[in-house]
């Protein structure tokens, strides 16, 4: 397995990550762009011709990691070369949320065959439901196979996602790619870093994603009360204080990050299902906290395969506008994990992929850190 990283800035050009060694030989392209630069055509269609004939995945996003380094407004461009592993790239478009089950049951069942190893998911960040595009894909693969990725960024913007499949990049498109062959080793740990305040409340009234009530009350005037001054900046304001979503009473919490307000009928859309009689908490960021977990999250992975040669890092932009300056702080953590020689690339999300615990194959988080290694032996 070889990998070579470049990355290009409106300032800079293209500028090298390390030694290049493909040659232009490559298996798999993984791209992660702001969502302008994602338009650009032209630098598009180079990127395609110093790889000709690679399969191509990416998304935009809230910010490119390329090494230690996170960029806003850049181009971060990983080519892999695997010696005993095949990948399929699959792809496919919703219209809005409710498509999102289908899409993933669609896209596991077309990957769901032979000595397949992991699926790594690319989604569009603001019309999927990421629950139930993680449903759809667990319910359809094996027992065997986890699910990591993530949901394409457009900064704190929040008007407008892409995802690249090959030669497609729009919107309402989710890609994945299927890894096959027995010498492939992945891991994967996915940590938050949050602290809960406040009562936990009931939801008493939601409909997938959106949620309406939480102990009778209106969501969305409940929350902006907890917000103070913040509530004015929603729904960007909402990534500094994200819920803890607790369905059973033995349950993991997960975190859920508002995507968008609706002030006529007082709702708020999250990435994920806030499902009636869950409880929900609000959460605020600890600083030390947040980079502890991106840490622990690559302590997990390390413990399992130590060494590994790509470390794919999917954050939520939440915590980059908490950690502003510090924000590479927590890439720094990793690479502290998992050594200098492991490649680090990735990107801040809307929502992450990853499995809860060993008994889910994958389930949307919002504002963690998730880790993918991969290391073919």
């Amino acid at each position: 397995m070889l990998i070579e990283q470049r990355y290009w800035t409106a300032t800079g050009g293209w500028k090298n990550e390390g030694a290049l060694c493909l040659d232009g030989k490559a298996s798999l392209l993984l791209v992660f762009a702001s969502t302008s630069i994602l338009d650009n055509r032209s630098l598009m269609d180079e990127v395609r011709r110093q790889y000709p004939g690679t399969p191509l995945v990416g998304c935009s996003t809230a910010g490119e990691i390329c090494g230690i380094s996170v960029r806003d407004n850049s181009m971060v461009v990983t080519a892999i070369r695997f010696e005993h592993t095949t990948l399929k790239l699959v792809k496919t478009s919703i219209a809005e949320a409710g498509d999102s089950l289908k899409a993933g049951t669609q896209l596991a069942q077309t990957l769901a065959h032979g000595q397949l190893q992991h699926v790594l998911v690319l989604s569009d960040g603001l019309q999927v439901n990421g629950t139930e595009l993680a449903q759809g894909l667990r319910t359809n693969l094996p027992d065997t196979v986890a699910v990591t990725g993530g949901l394409a960024g457009d900064g704190a913007n929040f008007k407008r996602t892409l995802v690249c499949a090959d030669a497609e990049t729009g919107e309402g498109v989710i890609a994945a790619v299927g890894f096959y062959g027995t010498r492939l080793k992945v891991a994967y740990g996915s940590l938050g870093g949050w602290d809960s305040f406040g009562a936990q409340r009931l939801i008493t009234r939601s409909h997938g994603n959106i949620l309406y009530e939480l102990d009778g009350r209106s969501a969305l005037a409940l929350y902006k009360e907890y917000l103070g001054e913040h509530a004015e900046g929603l729904p960007a304001t909402g990534l500094l204080f994200p819920l803890a979503l607790r369905v059973g009473e033995n349950d993991d919490d997960l975190v859920r990050t508002v995507l968008s307000v609706n002030e006529n009928d007082q709702s708020m859309t999250f990435a994920g299902d806030m499902p009636e009689g869950s409880y929900a908490r609000l959460m605020k960021a600890n600083f030390d906290r947040l980079i502890d977990g991106a840490a622990g999250a690559a302590h997990s992975i390390s413990a399992a395969i130590p060494n590994p040669q790509l470390a794919l890092l999917i954050s939520c932009v939440g915590r980059k506008l908490v950690l502003k300056q510090r924000v590479e702080e927590e890439v720094e953590s990793v690479r502290d994990v998992l050594g200098k020689d492991t490649v680090l690339a990735g990107f801040y999300s809307y929502g992450e992929i990853c499995p809860q615990n060993a008994t889910t194959q994958c389930e949307l988080h919002n504002q963690t850190m998730t880790i993918t290694t991969f290391t073919e032996s």
